[in-house]
């Protein structure tokens, strides 16, 4: 199961959810996390006028908060690597994923 955000992508394949973001000019560094590590998630879907975010919270990490702005639009910040801003294209897709990940940790 894939989404395709904002410069980069999740995945997920029943036990692991690998971001993978990629910044131009830079080569992929991608993060992964065990889906049962998982305490939480965050989604909040894209708008025409707005990216949304997908965000894991995991034990020992402080979230990274929304940041405010016309650039941001109320996302966390690129550098936060337990997150991804995702188009309004790719709702469906992230809201599938999440629910996905929500059902493996339970």
């Amino acid at each position: 199961m894939d989404v395709q955000g904002v410069l980069g992508s999740i995945s997920f394949d029943g036990t692991w959810v690998t971001i993978t973001k990629t910044r131009a000019g830079s080569r992929p560094a991608p993060v992964r996390l065990r889906a049962a590590d998982i305490t939480g998630t965050r989604f909040k879907p894209g708008s025409r006028l707005m990216h949304g975010y997908v965000q894991f919270l995991v034990p020992g990490s402080i979230a990274a908060g929304e940041q405010s702005g016309v650039m941001q639009g109320g996302r966390p910040p690129y550098s936060d690597p337990h997150s991804l801003s995702i188009p309004r294209k790719s709702n469906d897709a992230a809201e599938k994923l999440v629910a996905a990940i929500e059902q493996a940790r339970g």
